[in-house]
């Protein structure tokens, strides 16, 4: 049975390029999230280097410039980030983290209702945290 989805919102003092940057380049997710081999191309494979977790396999599903970068992480997930203007120097940031399936166990054995919840804190922190740290430095 399918769990719901992870979303977390934030408002950044940031324009939308600035926010774009952050998300949709490797340097970018790199500097507030973690070390990575992404490359804004749909189709394109990359891995996320998950520190004590190793690396995990990614493909870019879908890319709008200025407005959403999405792709499949893993063997289950899809994680996109949505970007909306709101004024010159605001931009809305949501992440979205689905694919989450009560039948299921992660690469490392755990079961997706137990590790939804860890995500979901883990998420809290980074976006409204180290995302926002990042953007409006």
């Amino acid at each position: 049975m399918e769990i719901q989805e992870i979303r977390k919102s934030v408002i950044l003092n940031a324009p939308i390029e600035k926010v774009w940057k952050a998300v949709a380049t490797s340097e970018g997710i790199a500097a507030w999230w973690m070390p990575n081999t992404f490359e804004p191309i749909v189709g394109k494979e990359f891995i996320l280097h998950a520190g004590h977790f190793g690396d995990s396999p990614c493909k870019v599903t879908d890319i709008e410039p200025m407005k959403l970068v999405s792709f499949s992480w893993g063997k289950d997930w899809q994680l996109t980030f949505e970007l909306i203007e709101l004024e010159a120097s605001k931009t809305q940031f949501t992440l979205i983290h689905a694919g989450w399936d009560e039948s299921k166990v992660t690469e490392f054995g755990k079961p997706h209702s137990v590790i939804r919840g860890i995500m979901n804190g883990g998420w809290e922190g980074i976006v409204k945290g180290q995302l926002v740290k990042y953007v409006e430095a």
